[in-house]
């Protein structure tokens, strides 16, 4: 008999306490944090969805590991397990690590991009357009035209726009520098991209002769979900499908924080010989040795144990579901989220949850701001704040006002969900009353990270 229950695929052996707090506290804890949930102490948090980078908790296997770590300065035993690790599974040549995602970023785009040239994406990360955007490159997005609407129902939201991707080919394809997809579409809203999808998108780079690479932070994720819904793939494990993907691309950036399962670490990998080179030579000027790359001995054991534990099919299943079961919730009760769910992450639909909060009052993050009002809750903006600010400097509203809601891996049990619907349904009832927030003060970049904010009429919600 199969029952429908799907349980944690683990055991609980350390566990870490939580303080409650009351409404009155947290209102005391975001005035001092200028009303950005980033600038909260994290012991003022009750249930933590910020991010889903690095707040996971690791295995016996990965912990065991970390007792072996090498500390060598260079030629640690600890990168070459590493290197295996990266090699098996995306097939590329030269492995680099890094002390993190945006590091791998940094590292590629600061070492191959010139002023004016043109990085395509299905949608860039905040990170990942930032680096571009440093080097004065552009930074495009052509997502589907599902991947831009909440409530359409689509199995690979996630997924290049294949005719703008040979129209810009064409028409810029001299400035082009390289392609990416981000998988899964973290900013979109943690939609999948198909191998279909993935064979035409290489298929265009190769007659173009331009590199294509992934954005793999949730890699396993998006191999999941081609084994779920993409036909011919239902028998194939997800580190075969992983396999097939890295296969059609020429390199990748990686933040082993979301599915290499580790507290810190990530790493570029890639085929092309002088591009290697480059980004080796950045490294040491930047990072550290090619054999470390910024990290711990103990942090490459971690990564290298973790990047197989992210592909193991009982994790991937209860992960993907626990994430399914929120949104099913919020849907029933008829809170807008992007639908269908993703892969690591709820996203509300604060655009149609608060459709009087015009988008120069940033209703994604007077909700976000709310939620830990009410509940306690850390949940964080992908809207205006993220991303509406363009390089000359001009305002302009992003394409959609999210609030996600990343469930950090092997974390949280399911009585924590249970209490995140109850709390979201409560704010459900008081959203009439919601008001939109003002920016105090603001960095020239990523300004979401440490700009101050203050309620643009006086509280976050009315009397």
């Amino acid at each position: 008999m199969e029952f429908k229950t799907i349980i944690e695929p683990f055991r609980i052996k350390v566990v870490e306490p939580i303080r409650h707090t009351t409404p009155a506290e947290r209102a005391v804890a975001l005035e001092a944090a200028g009303y950005n949930l980033f600038l909260l102490k994290a012991e003022d948090v009750l249930i933590d969805l910020l991010t889903d980078s690095g707040t996971g908790a690791m295995s016996s296997r990965q912990m065991a590991g970390m007792m072996l770590g090498d500390e060598s300065y260079a030629g640690a035993t600890s990168f070459y397990k590493f290197e295996a690790a990266v090699r098996d599974i995306t097939g590329f040549r030269h492995v680099i690590p890094t002390h993190q995602g945006r590091a791998a970023e940094r590292v590629l785009f600061g070492s191959v991009l010139e002023p004016g040239e043109i990085v395509l994406n299905n949608t860039h990360f905040d990170t990942t357009r930032a680096n571009v955007e440093k080097q004065q490159a552009i930074a495009r997005d052509i997502p589907i035209p599902e991947g831009t609407h909440p409530e359409v129902i689509h199995p690979f939201k996630g997924n290049m726009d294949l005719a703008a991707l040979e129209k810009l080919l064409k028409e810029d394809g001299p400035r082009i520098r390289l392609v990416m997809l981000t998988v899964t579409n973290n900013s979109g809203g943690g939609q999948p991209v198909s191998m279909e999808n993935v064979r035409a998108v290489s298929r265009l780079c190769r007659t173009h002769g331009k590199p294509f690479f992934f954005d793999a932070c949730r890699f396993a994720e998006n191999a999941w979900f081609i084994k779920q819904r993409e036909p011919g793939y239902a028998d194939r494990s997800p580190l075969e499908i992983a396999r097939e993907m890295f296969s059609y691309a020429d390199g990748c950036t990686m933040s082993a924080k979301k599915d290499g399962m580790a507290n810190i670490g990530g790493f570029l990998a890639l085929n092309d010989e002088n591009w290697a080179q480059k980004c080796k030579n950045t490294l040491i000027l930047t990072e550290g040795f090619i054999t470390y790359g910024g990290l711990a001995g103990y942090d490459l054991e971690a990564i290298a144990a973790g990047l197989y534990e992210a592909l193991q099919e009982d994790y991937l299943r209860y992960r993907i579901r626990s994430v399914e079961y929120l949104g099913e919730i919020l849907t029933q009760a008829g809170i807008p989220i992007v639908q269908p769910t993703g892969g690591h992450a709820v996203y509300i639909d604060a655009k149609a949850f608060l459709p009087d909060i015009p988008p120069n009052e940033y209703p994604a993050w007077a909700l976000s701001l709310v939620l830990y009002l009410v509940g306690g809750i850390r949940s964080v903006e992908v809207g205006t704040v993220m991303f509406g600010r363009q390089p000359d400097g001009r305002e302009k509203p992003a394409a959609m006002e999210l609030v996600r809601l990343a469930f950090p891996r092997r974390v949280y049990t399911q009585s924590h969900v249970d209490y995140i619907a109850e709390v979201l349904l409560h704010i459900q009832g008081l959203r009439e009353r919601i008001q939109g927030v003002r920016i105090v003060e603001e960095p020239p970049a990523l300004r979401h990270f440490s700009a101050r904010f203050a309620p643009a009429h006086g509280t976050l919600i009315a009397d």
